[in-house]
């Protein structure tokens, strides 16, 4: 039998960090599919046990657990040290975490506001990275993927909060890129994907929507989590890839 070349999350670990829906389920799946074991985390007990019984129905002999970590506390950084003395050593962390976006027109934005939009989607990958460095393993098999999103890219009426912390994400990947080689850190930026974030609209309301968009696209339709996921899979298995921001978005920067 041939050392295998090409399964390389085979026996890793691989920890995804909002990894109870979404994206960050599928990436999951996927490691799993790869032969790895993984470790999910969310601000949900009840979303990782339900994940779980998920995940270990599809993939009864695989290694899964989960614990809960919630980053939209002041006390997210004592939380990320409690989180990894549980999870122990990694060779990869994902963050696909989220939480609501902060969509609004400049008169009505606040403060609070802009303070309260950055704390998962900036504030807590910085601290992951600063926290989870300490349980990777070091090398360049070891990788950090981070999320942001098409809008860092290409603007939206009303998005100019969410957009900035997406676009500050890019600079983060590349400089944690340096600052913690030869660990690689990296980022993936989707465009609109069909995920629980859409949850608020109704099915009409969203079929609607995801019509139009797909018109617009190159390749016609908006994304499974599956999809993007790939984009994840890849960078953790290539280590000849870091500071790499991997677009995902159905040609939408094209049109």
């Amino acid at each position: 039998m041939p050392q295998q070349k090409y399964n390389k999350l085979a026996g890793k670990h691989v920890l995804v960090i909002g990894g109870t829906s979404g994206i960050g389920f599928a990436v999951a799946e996927g490691a799993i599919e790869s032969n790895a074991r993984v470790t999910i985390s969310s601000s949900s007990s009840s979303k990782i046990e339900a994940s779980l019984a998920s995940l270990k129905n599809s993939y009864p002999s695989a290694t899964v657990a989960g614990y809960p970590c919630d980053l939209s506390k002041p006390t997210v950084e004592a939380d990320l040290e409690a989180l990894f003395k549980q999870v122990g050593n990694v060779d990869h962390i994902v963050v696909t975490a989220g939480d609501k976006l902060y969509v609004a027109p400049l008169h009505e934005i606040t403060y609070e506001g802009i303070v309260s939009a950055g704390q998962v989607r900036f504030v807590a990958p910085v601290l992951i990275a600063k926290v989870g460095s300490k349980y990777l393993n070091k090398g360049p098999e070891s990788s950090i993927v981070l999320s942001t999103g098409a809008v860092s890219q290409r603007p939206t009426p009303n998005w100019s909060i969410v957009a900035s912390y997406a676009a500050g994400l890019h600079g983060l990947t590349r400089n944690l890129a340096l600052d913690l080689k030869p660990i690689r850190v990296n980022l993936v930026s989707p465009g609109a994907v069909d995920t629980e974030l859409w949850k608020d609209f109704s099915e009409e309301e969203k079929a609607g929507f995801f019509k139009e968009i797909a018109a617009k696209l190159p390749t016609g339709h908006v994304a499974k989590p599956e999809e993007v996921a790939e984009s994840y899979l890849w960078l953790m298995k290539d280590s000849n890839a870091t500071g790499v921001i991997a677009d995902s978005n159905g040609g939408s920067l094209l049109v």
